[in-house]
């Protein structure tokens, strides 16, 4: 196992998920030394429990966290605003599956939707032919189905209930992915044995996720130094305002420096505000890399909902992949509608513990136990759409509750726009539309979830007062720092954000190791 010392100068990646793990892989396999800092743990495959409840706890980021505003997440779970995997593969162990790309609209927001009162919307500093090779290497990377050759995945009943009601609802586009769990084996991973609720971990590493594919690889190259349960809690920076090493904390609280010829923040839309917030200085008042005061500011959730109908007959929901099926046909820009923007209807099946806590959070009763009664006879999907970014959604830090180390902790304050609720409704109706076409006999709309779609808190922007970090993740303010997950993001498009946030971390690796090329890092 590489160990580097604390005094050497490397790249400093914070954070394993899909961003960080991507990167760290595409350097390490170029030759570059990295350290790779992980807040968690390094859990293994056969550690993972195949039991959601049981491996929420083993798996999930629950440090205490606030949160504030009207979305009901604040009233249901004022601790845990967003459902984040703290260990080494960050939430790429837990995410669903679905890969789809953004849409050209989708990158040209601002242009396309016009002004819209309230939202802060602004267009990407690049465009969908810029990103396009970086989705190809992305899905080859994933498995994508339906991508490059890659087999689609067998259809399980879930799915079977939403296509049918798709077809009868006079929809077009609806497949059993993109999806990015092998139907076979490819890449060195095994084929899926539709064992349900890997959402969790998966053991048998058909899921992609950074732990299974790229960490490994990063690892096996001689130079990467994977440093996990250490808390990053200061990015410092010398006289020239260029960062200069990272301040963290291991599993005995002991607290080290480690030298930085680069850094890069990969911690997820609410740790990394947090993380960039924390590392204010005399210098950078406000947080580092924030002099435009965009750090933290227009975070994004997706417009999410979903809806859970009972039939006659058995459905089995659970048997087969958590998120076997998406729809398309309302990812379009249709301002007939009555919103901008648009969103998918996707497969998503929940276990009964999950869908107890989620379906209704604080209800009990007739109706609510009817819900769990009908479990064998359900099907569910998930609605995921396109929110507006607000300057007044943000992450902020706590100035009265601190975590265990006694550095405060985040609060995400959030307020659906008007436009998010607007879609919402239209999701709504069209997936009970969708099940009573195939003879339900009920449909509950269930409120979203805590949210795991975090994007946009230091979001790329041409120009330097608009955001955070330029088309490339580099920090205006800071020349060798980079922000590598979906903070970026400017806006939230429509699309589940794993895809893009693999393709942007390989095209920054790209641009890194050409500026070292250039000697300008």
């Amino acid at each position: 196992m590489t160990a580097f010392d604390h005094d050497d100068e490397v790249v400093v990646i914070v954070g394993s998920g899909a961003g960080g793990g991507t990167l760290a892989h595409e350097l390490t396999t170029r030759g570059i030394r990295v350290v790779l800092i992980e807040a968690g743990a390094h859990i293994r495959l056969e550690e993972h429990v195949n039991d959601e409840w049981e491996a929420f706890g083993q798996m999930a980021w629950t440090d205490p966290r606030t949160t504030s505003g009207s979305w009901r997440i604040a009233r249901d779970f004022p601790n845990l605003p967003a459902w984040l995997v703290k260990a080494v593969g960050g939430t790429t162990t837990h995410w669903a599956g679905a890969t789809p790309r953004f849409l050209e609209h989708e990158l040209r927001a601002r242009s396309t939707y016009g002004s819209i009162e309230g939202a802060t919307l602004l267009d990407w500093p690049l465009t969908l032919a810029e990103l396009a090779p970086y989705y190809d290497r992305a899905e080859i990377a994933l498995g994508s189905s339906h991508r490059h050759g890659r087999p689609a995945m067998a259809a399980n009943n879930n799915y079977k209930v939403l296509a049918n009601g798709a077809a009868r609802v006079g929809y077009n586009f609806y497949a059993t992915g993109p999806y990015g769990t092998n139907s076979e084996p490819y890449d060195g991973r095994p084929g899926t044995i539709q064992d349900g609720f890997n959402f969790q971990g998966d053991r048998s590493g058909a899921k992609w996720s950074t732990l299974v594919r790229e960490i490994p690889r990063a690892e096996a190259t001689g130079n990467l130094d994977l440093r996990p349960d250490c808390q990053v809690v200061q990015i410092t920076h010398d006289a020239r305002g260029r960062a200069d090493a990272v301040i963290y904390l291991d599993a005995d609280d002991n607290l080290h420096r480690q030298r930085a010829r680069v850094v890069a923040v990969a911690g997820n839309s609410i740790e990394t505000p947090r993380l960039l917030l924390l590392s204010a200085s005399s210098r950078f008042p406000d947080g580092l890399a924030n002099s435009s005061g965009h750090v933290g500011r227009h975070y994004m959730r997706h417009t999410t909902g979903s809806v859970y109908a009972q039939f006659e007959h058995p459905v089995h929901q659970y048997r087969g992949e958590t998120m076997a099926g998406i729809i398309a046909d309302e990812a379009r820009h249709d301002p007939d509608r009555g919103f901008a923007g648009g969103y998918y209807l996707e497969t998503l099946a929940l276990g009964p513990a999950f869908l107890a806590a989620f379906a209704e959070p604080g209800s009990w009763g007739p109706d609510f136990t009817s819900i769990l009664d009908g479990y064998v006879n359900t099907a569910g999907l998930w609605i995921v759409g396109e929110d507006m970014p607000q300057e007044t959604n943000r992450v902020t830090l706590n100035g009265t509750v601190t975590d265990a180390h006694g550095l405060p902790v985040a609060n995400v304050h959030f307020d659906d726009h008007p436009n998010d609720v607007a879609m919402r409704e239209h999701g709504y109706g069209q997936a009970e539309l969708l099940y009573d076409a195939v003879g339900s006999t009920s449909a509950h709309r269930t409120p979203p979830y805590p949210s795991t779609h975090n994007l946009g808190t230091s979001r790329m922007s041409a120009k330097p007062e608009d955001g955070v970090t330029n088309a490339f993740g580099r920090a205006h303010d800071v020349p060798n720092l980079f922000v590598s997950d979906g903070s970026v993001f400017t806006t939230g498009g429509a699309a589940n954000p794993t895809l893009t946030i693999v393709a942007l971390a390989m095209r920054q690796a790209d641009h890194i190791v050409d500026l070292f090329s250039r000697h300008e890092l």
